[in-house]
């Protein structure tokens, strides 16, 4: 028996590579079966590999639901000397009306300057540490560090700041019970030093005009700065006393609402009272598992994708229903009260937050309604066997 040259070993390779790449690039085409077709014009493969049940959607899927979905890596970066600013709002993602997105890094010193906004501020520690600074309409001060996994909520016209502190700064995310804010908007204490008569600016001190003189005469936004003393050493005496509820939560610190698959962190009014506007949750997926089909009966959700890949589905009546992938850094948003699952669909924990412009955490779970009705009544709509239906859980598991 002859041996094969190395030629035709070569040749019997590229014939395998190819089969395997065309059999690759058949699975990235809208066919399935006898159904579809294949792309001949323009495309994005990369996009397209991200955003797989876009490509070919389930046979579920149908009829009009919007996009439901933005990557915050699509968005304006807006870069600074000491860090960096971008933003998913109502104009990036029509849907969102209820709620927006800032995420935000500063460098060790970096700071987001002393500002106020018309909407309560929500915030996520991503990485890194911060000093957070804040007085109340009452005149008591808030002084406080935070990192990962800490929030932080600041009600609507409360003025603070944001200094990342060493070694590495900070990444966090802010969230806004406002579909249209932006930190275009924010009321900054330089802008407004820069738009005041200086005459008044000196009454209302006590001060010369003079000694004004060194003032920006516009925003600074974000700026360096060295970085701040340790706490005790930069905490500021106020007779007022410090503010009456807290406004840090070190939300890793409470115990997880474990279920086989996965766990749930809770943050509302019952354990953040501050916390009026924005409540939230902190859900973990195991590879294999899924957030329950649920819905949200009192509040649009907003999800932010922090490690992990996942497809979600939404169910929006009235026949229509789509689906969409996402990773980490991606927005998500299911307005009420749409029901929908979330599935891990990689080979890694799936890590992501659900917010709502809300003061408690609400949802109804598929599973739990049909176990607490009628076995017969359900059977009679699905023609499930009633020994199926009895064994549906009657406690609510979020992670399945």
């Amino acid at each position: 028996m002859s041996t094969p040259s190395r030629r035709a070993l070569l040749a019997g390779a590229a014939t395998l590579s190819a089969t395997a790449a065309l059999a690759q690039d058949q699975t990235r085409q809208p066919v399935e079966g006898k159904r579809g077709a294949s792309i001949l014009g323009p495309r994005n493969p990369e996009r397209e590999a991200q955003n797989p049940n876009l490509l070919r959607p389930p046979t579920t899927d149908h009829g009009t639901i919007p996009n439901l979905r933005f990557a915050f890596a699509d968005t304006h970066m807006k870069i600074r000397e000491g860090g960096w600013s971008r933003e998913v709002t109502q104009r990036e993602l029509p849907i969102s009306t209820t709620m927006a997105g800032v995420n935000m890094r500063l460098t060790a010193g970096g700071v987001r300057e002393l500002h106020w906004h018309k909407q309560a501020e929500w915030s996520f520690m991503l990485a890194g540490a911060a000093r957070i600074t804040a007085v109340d309409n009452d005149g008591h001060n808030f002084i406080a560090d935070v990192g990962p996994g800490d929030l932080w909520y600041f009600p609507a016209g409360i003025p603070h700041s944001i200094q990342g502190l060493s070694p590495e700064g900070c990444e966090f995310l802010l969230a806004f019970p406002d579909g249209t804010f932006s930190e275009d908007n924010t009321f900054d204490l330089t802008d407004l030093f820069a738009h005041t008569p200086k005459d008044a600016l000196a009454k209302n001190f006590n001060i010369s005009q003079s000694a004004l003189d060194p003032v920006p005469n516009k925003d600074r936004f974000i700026f360096q700065a060295d970085p701040p003393p340790p706490l005790r050493a930069d905490v500021v005496g106020d007779p007022q006393g410090r503010v009456a509820q807290e406004m840090v939560f070190r939300l890793m610190q409470q115990p997880a609402q474990e279920a086989r698959g996965g766990r749930v962190r809770i943050a509302d009014t019952r354990n953040f009272p501050i916390a009026t506007e924005v409540a939230a949750a902190l859900v973990e997926v195991d590879p294999g598992h899924m957030r329950e089909i649920h819905w949200h009966p009192l509040a649009d959700e907003w999800q932010f994708y922090l490690s992990g890949r996942a497809r979600m589905s939404v169910f929006g009546a009235a026949e229509t229903a789509r689906t969409f992938d996402f990773q980490a850094g991606d927005v998500g948003y299911v307005p009420k009260p749409m029901s929908h699952f979330i599935e891990n669909t990689g080979d890694e924990p799936l890590r992501f937050l659900e917010l709502f412009n809300a003061p408690r955490f609400e949802d109804v779970s598929l599973a739990q309604w049909m176990a607490l009705t009628p076995l017969e009544l359900v059977s009679a709509h699905l023609n499930l066997a009633q020994s199926v239906l009895a064994a549906l859980p009657r406690e609510k598991t979020p992670v399945v």
